[in-house]
């Protein structure tokens, strides 16, 4: 498998060929969507609540994106990676939105970074774009600022707010995106923005006409904390699996069937018998009190006991 560049990515717009776009917050998922040749991997802010138990995106900070960042290119190393801007990292002046994207580049090895919104935020772009890091736009439901939007709802849905996205659409490919993401926008709207802009769309909520589509990975296998949105296809149960993996480990824990004979290390008994005869007897401990006691209560009964060996009862 080969980095998909960001030509290739404008050559799936030309010919028609969608791709998948998918969430990683770490290395070992990130391994998984490599191996299943997913060609773009999104490192989203979304961290903050599908990951850090966060109410939204807002608390997620640069130091946090980096880590993430670094631990998916660990576990992806040869996919095309984009990392979020989180917010406060882009927003107070172009100078420090572009610190920041370098940093996200630099220090974490993404590919790419995502900036949320259009407007204010388009000299913002423009100026990361001249710095040589590549950008995909983000339009519809930007989460980041989802307060001034009235909530987590859809975007465009009456003829002057789909207007207002399709132009800003176009100020984003101006600007010189690579790409942007559509999120909670009406199907002929996204429609609208994908046939007028020349970059790929990718949409989440956006209907069928995106060049790619993008989920959360755990909401795409059955990971949620019980909200599941309208656009999401869960593939998998994997909260249910596991759930029973870990009740039937507990299971096998309290009976005493694990660990098995194949799931434990053994000493020779040579190495054994050398060892218990260079070992003080054991004095004070719970076994040996619990064992005297045992001792006492066979002698008031007139029981004999066997004697423990090796651990186990003869």
């Amino acid at each position: 498998m080969t980095r998909t560049s960001i030509s290739e990515f404008a050559r799936f717009k030309i010919e028609g060929q969608r791709f998948v776009c998918l969430t990683a917050y770490d290395a070992p998922t990130a391994r998984i969507l490599e191996a299943a040749s997913v060609p773009m991997i999104l490192v989203g802010d979304s961290v903050g609540n599908v990951v850090l138990g966060y109410r939204d995106t807002v608390p997620v900070t640069m130091e946090i994106m980096l880590h993430h960042t670094a631990a998916v290119r660990r576990g992806a190393p040869l996919t095309f990676v984009v990392a979020d801007m989180p917010f406060g990292s882009f927003q107070i002046s172009d100078e420090e939105a572009v610190r920041n994207a370098v940093r996200l580049v630099q220090e974490s090895g993404a590919d790419a970074v995502k900036v949320e919104g259009a407007g204010a935020r388009i000299s913002t772009i423009e100026q990361i774009v001249a710095a040589g890091i590549p950008v995909m736009g983000h339009l519809g439901l930007t989460p980041q600022n989802a307060t001034q939007l009235g909530g987590f709802r859809v975007q465009g849905a009456d003829a002057a707010s789909a207007e207002r996205l399709i132009a800003d659409a176009r100020a984003l490919e101006s600007a010189g995106v690579f790409s942007m993401v559509l999120e909670c926008v009406p199907e002929e709207v996204a429609a609208l923005v994908t046939e007028r802009v020349s970059v790929p769309t990718v949409g989440i909520g956006a209907g069928r006409q995106c060049d790619g589509q993008v989920l959360v990975l755990h909401d795409l296998i059955g990971i949620s904390s019980g909200y599941s949105p309208r656009f999401v296809r869960a593939y998998a149960a994997v909260e249910e699996q596991i759930t029973h993996a870990v009740t039937a480990f507990s299971k096998d824990v309290a009976d005493g069937s694990f660990p098995g004979d194949g799931e434990v290390f053994s000493m020779s008994e040579h190495a054994l018998s050398a060892l218990r005869r260079a070992l003080p007897p054991v004095e004070n401990s719970p076994k040996t009190e619990s064992a005297e006691s045992g001792s006492l209560a066979s002698e008031k009964g007139k029981t004999k006991k066997h004697p423990v060996r090796d651990g186990r009862s003869s």
